[in-house]
């Protein structure tokens, strides 16, 4: 006969048990952190909310955005780092950042990071104040010949800072100047705090509907459908296509049961007419959307074109 106490003991352990599977099949249970390395009203301040109200149904919790800018979108990574790995955080990263992870002293590699999928792909451009005497990108060549232009970007060490390298090495006098608020950067060439600006269309397409800047390049091997009388990088014989892409990532480690549940809820957004109706407004690939499984091959790619960009604009 069993002693009463081992009874009990059974019965303790059978009952933690039950309560922690219980716990996981929970998941989440409680608020999912989704934090924006970038400040308010930006592309990825926009895709943070747009795709965190439309997980929030399936997830049964929400997810309040929490804005963490500064050093070219790795404030907001350190802080992904350094949180537990138990599936309450995420994060959206974009090109920008993912571009420093190929500079030799990169503070990340992609290991200590999960991709739960690549939401949204655009391709970048050179924009000008609509009244700008540089009304073509040849225009654009001509001065920067003459005299330094200021091109705004999001930061050192960014797709936007290695393309302005890049031209540099092909003799164009181009400087960067970051802005790490989206605001002061799209407004930046209004103002006359910079010559040129680098950005994605969808991401100031206020300002290209509203008539205030205009684009003079895009950097792709194929025309923008939107403006296909712009000229892409390619045809003119330059070799920087960087698209910009914004992933959501999860800390390595994480329970996978954890990272399946909300990499499943992405997919259910792609899916959304909702979200196809803010792509299409963020003049974004329609088939931009890039599973789990397959995003560390996109990034990897992605990862080596930018390193190449890199050597590149080290050439003279």
């Amino acid at each position: 006969m069993r002693h009463p106490f081992a009874l009990a003991l059974c019965a303790a352990l059978t009952v933690a048990t039950a309560s922690q599977v219980a716990a996981q099949q929970a998941y989440p249970s409680h608020p999912i952190n989704y934090i924006v390395p970038w400040g308010p009203g930006g592309g990825a301040d926009q895709l943070a909310r747009v795709s965190g109200k439309l997980m929030e149904p399936d997830l049964k919790v929400s997810l309040p955005v929490i804005n963490v800018p500064g050093a070219t979108g790795q404030s907001g990574l350190t802080k992904l780092a350094n949180d537990p790995a138990d599936g309450y955080t995420i994060e959206i990263m974009t090109g920008d950042t993912f571009a420093t992870f190929a500079a030799p002293n990169s503070r990340f590699k992609l290991s200590q990071f999960v991709p739960l999928g690549i939401m949204i792909q655009q391709p970048s451009g050179f924009y000008v104040k609509m009244d700008s005497p540089w009304k073509t990108w040849d225009d654009v060549v001509a001065a920067a010949h003459k005299k330094t232009l200021r091109v705004a970007v999001t930061g050192f060490g960014s797709p936007d800072d290695l393309t302005v390298n890049y031209f540099r090495s092909k003799g164009l006098k181009l400087r960067s100047v970051p802005f790490s608020k989206p605001g002061l950067r799209y407004s930046s060439v209004l103002g006359g705090e910079a010559d040129v600006l680098y950005e994605q269309a969808g991401d100031v397409r206020a300002f290209l509907d509203g008539k205030k800047i205009r684009p003079v390049i895009f950097f792709s091997d194929r025309p923008f459908p939107v403006y296909p009388n712009i000229p892409y990088s390619v045809k003119l014989g330059y070799k920087v296509t960087l698209p910009q892409f914004r992933t959501i990532l999860i800390k390595a480690g994480t329970d996978p049961a954890r990272i399946k549940r909300i990499s499943d809820a992405l997919q259910k957004v792609s899916a959304e007419p909702e979200f196809g109706a803010y792509l299409k407004q963020q003049l974004a690939a329609p088939n931009s959307y890039v599973p789990a499984k397959d995003a560390l091959t996109y990034m990897s790619k992605w990862l080596k074109d930018a390193s190449a960009l890199r050597a590149a604009s080290q050439t003279k």
